[in-house]
C-alpha cells in the first residue's frame, strides 16, 4: 500500500484528478482521501453549474490545488475580466479556447498576470484547448469549414497560443510529441482521458495509458473514474504511481 511518506512529488505534480461527480459532499470526500496523492483537482462546468464555487474554498482550506476547467471563449474584454475573477478564486490552472484567437488569448494571459500582481495571488497556469475530442476531421472540414486535419491543425493552434502568452495546451496524448516539437519542451501539455489498461475493458490499442502519456511528453495526466470509481482508490492510485515511475525511468 502506498503511503504519504513514499510519495514521489515529481509524480504527484503530474496527476490531475477529475472531480466528475454529482454532488459537493462526494467531491469533498474524494479531496480529503486523495489530496496527498493528487497534484491538482479538476472542476468542470457540469460540477460547477450544479454546486457552485464552495468546493474552491474547501480545497484552499485543505491546501489542495484546483484546475477550473471552464474553457472560456468570448470577446477579448469579457475573457480578460473572467480571467481576473478566476485568479481571485485561487485556481492554479484554468483554460480558454484557442479558437477564440490570438487577441483573446493574449487578453486572458495579461489579465491573469495583472490580477495576480494586484492581489498577491498565485499566477495560474493558463492552458488553451485546441480541438475538442468530439470534433473529428469531418466536422472540422465540412461543418466548421476548416480545411485541415485535426492532426495538422492542433500544433498550429498550440503555436498560436504560445505566441500570445499562454502557458500550454489541453490536447490528446497522440498530439503531445508534435506539440513539444513545435512549441518547445517547456510549453505544457495536459492530456485528458488517461486510463490504465487494468481499469478498462476497451481494446488495449486504443487506450491512452499513463505510461504512454509520459512517453509522448505529457506534463499533466487527467485521470478520473479509474481512481474515483475504484473499490480501493488508494490502491488504484498506487498502481498509477508505479506505472508513471517506470515510464519516467524509461
Amino acid at each position: 500500500m502506498m503511503t504519504v511518506e513514499k510519495i514521489n512529488p515529481k509524480i504527484k505534480e503530474k496527476i490531475v484528478l477529475a472531480l466528475d461527480v454529482d454532488n459537493l459532499e462526494t467531491a469533498k470526500n474524494l479531496i480529503l482521501e486523495l489530496k496527498d496523492y493528487v497534484g491538482v483537482f479538476k472542476v468542470g462546468l457540469q460540477f460547477y453549474t450544479a454546486n457552485g464555487s464552495e468546493v474552491f474554498e474547501f480545497m484552499k482550506e485543505q491546501g489542495a490545488k484546483f484546475f477550473f476547467d471552464v474553457k472560456l471563449m468570448d470577446i477579448p474584454n469579457t475573457v480578460a475580466k473572467a480571467s481576473e475573477n478566476i485568479v481571485r478564486s485561487g485556481a492554479s490552472f484554468f483554460n480558454i479556447h484557442a479558437l477564440g484567437g490570438g487577441e483573446m488569448m493574449k487578453a486572458s494571459a495579461e489579465a491573469a498576470k495583472k490580477a495576480a500582481a494586484e492581489t498577491g495571488s498565485e499566477l495560474p497556469t493558463v492552458l488553451a484547448v485546441t480541438i475538442l475530442s468530439s470534433i473529428n476531421d469531418d466536422i472540422l472540414n465540412n461543418q466548421l469549414k476548416i480545411p485541415h486535419s485535426a492532426e495538422s491543425y492542433v500544433p498550429e493552434l498550440a503555436k498560436l497560443a504560445k505566441d500570445n502568452g499562454i502557458d500550454g495546451v489541453v490536447a490528446s496524448v497522440w498530439e503531445a510529441r508534435k506539440i513539444k516539437e513545435v512549441c518547445g519542451k517547456d510549453f505544457k501539455v495536459l492530456c485528458p482521458g488517461i486510463r490504465p489498461v487494468w481499469a478498462s475493458k476497451d481494446d488495449q490499442k486504443r487506450l491512452a495509458t499513463p505510461s504512454k502519456a509520459i512517453e509522448e511528453g505529457a506534463d499533466y495526466l487527467v485521470i478520473g473514474r479509474a481512481v474515483t470509481n475504484a473499490p480501493n482508490r488508494l490502491e488504484a492510485m498506487g498502481k498509477i504511481y508505479e506505472e508513471i515511475e517506470q515510464a519516467m525511468k524509461g
